[in-house]
């Protein structure tokens, strides 16, 4: 699923695009999935902001199209075998491109109406979102770390990419119960977090083996080159040469160095 850099690096892309342009139609092959586009015809985007996973297109009239790229959702410049909606501008147009079908689009007069994007917590770049925040929010929960993080009611915009590389970088296992992570390392994920995220949106995301995130313009990103833990179960850790070990949690896959992480 795209995560916070794969879906900022959306938005930088097709912002100069959209932004000041008038939606003359928004085309779908599935109108129940997509349900009320027509009444985003003959209005402006006035401006395009991003959430957590959510990209937010605000519109004349008081309406916001509110995106979530799902699995394997994403904007082309171009159409695809797999565009799902064509925004058709007044100068050009932009192609929502969604192989699995699990991206969704809301045309609502409040993002707060799309239930997700109400609870969302303080987004990794906000002040908010500090070392007594995530501490407070740690040591209250029996959860592993990992789960935590992935939560988007505490952090938003993190999956499994970005966890498992900031827990990395800070020294934590994955598998640690949120109350046995003490203030210090809580510090250290933050500034972990930050640093990941950064250097992943610099590099324009991750596009893994399976090839589902591209950029608009159809270019990889480049982040994944630079994956210390994820995806590379049995390979040797960048830093120790421990073989990199992958555990289940909550369903969900997580990498760790079982000597550099405690």
């Amino acid at each position: 699923m795209p995560e916070l850099p794969e879906v900022e690096v959306t938005r930088r892309a097709i912002e100069p695009r959209a932004v000041g342009r008038r939606i003359v139609a928004l085309r779908s092959r599935d109108p129940e999935r997509y349900p009320h586009l027509e009444r985003a015809q003959d209005r402006w985007i006035l401006e395009l902001l991003r959430r957590g996973k959510f990209l937010l297109f605000r519109l004349s009239g008081g309406l916001w199209l509110v995106v979530h790229l799902g699995m394997s959702g994403g904007f082309r410049l171009q159409q695809t075998p797999h565009t799902r909606v064509v925004f058709e501008l007044d100068d050009g147009a932009l192609y929502f491109h969604d192989p699995r079908r699990f991206g969704r689009i809301w045309l609502v007069a409040d993002p707060a109406e799309v239930p997700l994007l109400a609870r969302l917590g303080p987004e990794p770049t906000d002040a908010a979102f500090d070392a007594e925040y995530l501490y407070q929010r740690l040591r209250a929960s029996r959860r592993p770390v990992k789960a935590l993080l992935m939560d988007q009611e505490v952090v938003a915009g993190l999956g499994n990419i970005y966890a498992d590389e900031a827990l990395f970088r800070a020294g934590v296992r994955p598998t640690r119960r949120g109350h046995r992570v003490t203030r210090k390392e809580a510090e250290r994920v933050v500034e972990a977090v930050r640093q990941v995220l950064a250097e992943a949106l610099k590099a324009g995301g991750s596009t893994l083996k399976d090839g589902s995130y591209r950029r608009p313009d159809e270019k990889i990103g480049y982040f994944q080159l630079a994956h210390a833990v994820y995806g590379r179960q049995g390979e040797p850790c960048p830093v120790c040469g421990t073989p990199v070990r992958r555990t289940r949690i909550q369903g969900r896959s997580a990498h760790y160095c079982p000597r550099c992480q405690r």
